[in-house]
């Protein structure tokens, strides 16, 4: 099915003072375009200058049978075009230069705009259009200041120059081609209109394909469309997408070359008669057949920088409407950024590693309209609906972490356990109280500083399609090869990569698939201890792991977690029984804290999540059937308790047991 997108989206006016804010990328390349801007006015006047030689080549050379004349202006004439070629070829070089230059200070500031923004932005936006932004955007907006700055430098002065030049020939001539010259521009008028509207949607529709591509073709989309045998159905939605993208660049197309042959109908109308009155103004006796040539010749030369400066318009509506699309993005304000004077985390007094602190912290997801832009997403809510707010994802949580110790979240899918740990590593701000690290809250310390103290592994370690070495050295890029075999040993990974025929330079493919999922655990532990922060945030991942790895990642992950502060997102009964403290969270609250038998002794949510989901990992069959078996439903998760099996209640009535529950 395709997805279909909101007028918002695609039928977005270009913005007022969109072309004042263009003119500060040109100011650090000023030089440049002084020198571009010297060389094209004498280009210009070489090319004013042709016609008047033409004319004296005519007047005093052919008509007087003056061979020295005709050998002089011929020379002058040849000289003028070398000199000519000459400033075409410095034009394209300063072109480039400044062209250039401006596209790489925009990638910069977008790339590093992009990154700054919060998780909810790139959970809402399709990679290939951020991807769109920072390429095809970037390459239109470019010509901005340099092709498009240079044609209207250029044919304004040669515009000028030519006008001056005929009214000294011919006034009466020129009055005629000069009141001609509206049916020139009215065209451009009504027909860049709609090039600025074809051009977005254009952009857009390349921008979507863009991320049907990208989707496609990494590993894991490319994996789900074969193992679902989709093939067929992605080539014809694929198809779809192609098939608009065409549709539109027909019509964009269309009306370009139209413009295109009104303006040259024009011209040789008017041509036409400027030849008709012209000659009889010869014959009459008014001016000569040298003047009534070089008129013929700037006629040319009056009207094509008319219809050149009528075609820039869709070449600038273009290039307006690519900076338009990149300042939508950099006007989007990142929601988490150093306030002004924030400082560094400070460390602890004693060398420990700090607390962890909530302090009566609510919290709700923030708004579409404040995170993401409707033409970044593929399906857009329309504009109230975007504005609308979320609802508390957590509601007053208060806890302590201890300094050095393991403190585990546990708790039903859905109960606020990973926001907790977003909201430790600052990737959002609670709407309300307060989070700290030691004795500093949050949002007075610099991110640079934070993200120092605090590391965290996710659940899905992501790996970038580069060597274990350059996956390793992310967390610091100056570790020696002695460091990086030693964090692989601590974390069990490095009997492995030894093993490897290239070591560390093997590369892990993408987003590291060449990799089992506890290798790949491994190394992104291996990549925490290589960071060694005293902060240690994770999403415990050994659920979906065979036991072998399984047994690896557990000794990775107490050598990582040793001596510093950890916050576990549990999903193990051997992780749940080594915490300090366990925290169980439900609706967006800590319902329960304390040890494992101290929770079991009071029962409650604990009591229920322990039975359903964690009874059945310390023992294994006794009576010919596993105990605790899940069933996955389409709706929920059901556990079969037999008699016999760990966490069977005592006051059941017999009999086999299907207890609901959710994955923690």
């Amino acid at each position: 099915m395709m997805v279909t997108r909101t007028p918002e989206a695609t039928k977005q006016r270009i913005r007022p003072g969109t072309v004042r804010r263009i003119l500060p990328y040109a100011k650090p390349y000023r030089w440049p375009l002084t020198v571009l801007l010297m060389v094209t006015v004498v280009d210009s006047l070489i090319i004013v200058a042709v016609p008047l030689l033409l004319k004296a080549i005519i007047d005093q050379g052919i008509l007087q049978h003056d061979v020295r004349v005709i050998a002089v202006i011929a020379i002058i004439v040849a000289g003028l075009a070398v000199l000519d070629a000459g400033m075409q070829y410095c034009q394209a070089y300063f072109s480039a230069r400044v062209g250039q230059g401006v596209s790489y200070d925009l990638r910069m500031q977008v790339f590093d705009h992009v990154q700054r923004q919060p998780i909810a932005f790139f959970t809402r936006a399709q990679t290939g259009s951020l991807v769109s932004r920072l390429n095809t955007d970037v390459v239109g907006a470019q010509q901005a200041i340099s092709q498009v700055l240079t044609v209207i430098v250029s044919s304004a002065l040669t515009l000028l120059l030519v006008l001056a030049e005929m009214f000294y020939l011919s006034w009466q001539i020129s009055l005629v081609a000069l009141a001609l010259v509206p049916f020139f521009i009215l065209p451009g008028r009504v027909v860049g209109r709609k090039l600025q509207q074809y051009s977005r949607e254009q952009m857009q529709l390349n921008a979507e394909m863009g991320a049907a591509m990208h989707e496609r073709f990494n590993v894991a989309g490319a994996i789900l469309v074969k193992l679902y045998g989709r093939p067929r159905g992605e080539m014809r939605l694929f198809g779809e997408r192609a098939e608009r993208v065409r549709d539109v660049g027909v019509t964009w197309a269309v009306y370009g070359r139209l413009f295109m042959i009104i303006m040259t109908l024009l011209a040789s109308l008017i041509t036409a008669l400027v030849y008709g009155l012209g000659g009889a103004l010869t014959v009459g006796g008014t001016f000569g057949i040298g003047t009534l040539v070089a008129l013929a010749a700037l006629l040319g030369r009056l009207y094509a920088p008319i219809t050149q400066l009528s075609n820039v318009q869709s070449n600038t509506v273009t290039a307006v409407v690519c900076f338009d699309r990149l300042f939508e993005v950099l006007d989007l304000e990142p929601l988490v950024a150093d306030k002004p004077g924030a400082t560094a985390l400070r460390p602890s007094g004693d060398g420990t590693a700090p607390e962890i602190e909530f302090d009566q912290v609510t919290f709700r997801y923030p708004a579409a309209s404040e995170v993401s832009l409707a033409s970044l997403e593929s399906v857009a809510l329309p504009a109230a609906e975007r504005a609308s707010t979320t609802d508390r994802v957590l509601s007053d949580v208060t806890f302590c972490a201890p300094s050095g110790k393991l403190t585990a979240l546990v708790g039903p899918s859905g109960a606020g356990k990973t926001t907790i740990t977003h909201l430790v590593s600052r990737l959002y701000d609670p709407n309300s109280g307060t989070v700290r690290i030691g004795a500093d809250d949050l949002r007075d310390v610099t991110l640079e500083s934070l993200h120092d103290t605090v590391g965290v592994v996710t659940q899905d370690a992501h790996m970038f399609h580069d060597t274990i070495r350059a996956n390793l050295a992310f967390a610091r890029p100056d570790a020696t090869e002695e460091e990086l075999i030693e964090v692989c040993r601590a974390a069990q990974i490095w009997d492995l990569i030894s093993s490897l025929p290239h070591g560390l330079d093997t590369v892990v493919g993408d987003r590291g698939y060449r990799l089992s999922g506890g290798e790949k655990q491994r190394v992104a532990m291996a990549r925490l201890l290589l960071k060694a922060p005293s902060v240690v945030v994770l999403d415990e991942a050994t659920a979906h792991l065979d036991s072998e790895s399984e047994a690896a990642v557990q000794t990775a992950l107490k050598t990582a977690l040793t001596g510093r502060t950890s916050l576990v997102i549990a999903h193990r009964l051997s992780t749940i029984r080594e915490a300090d403290q366990i925290l169980v969270i439900d609706d967006g609250q800590v319902k329960q804290s304390g040890t494992h038998e101290e929770l079991l002794a009071a029962g409650g949510l604990y009591a229920d999540l322990y039975r359903i989901q964690f009874a059945r990992q310390e023992t294994g069959s006794g009576n010919g059937h596993e105990p605790g078996r899940t069933v996955d439903g389409a709706a929920e998760r059901v556990v079969i308790l037999e008699p016999g099996d760990p966490g069977y209640p005592a006051d059941a009535p017999g009999g086999r047991l299907k207890i609901k529950g959710q994955p923690i």
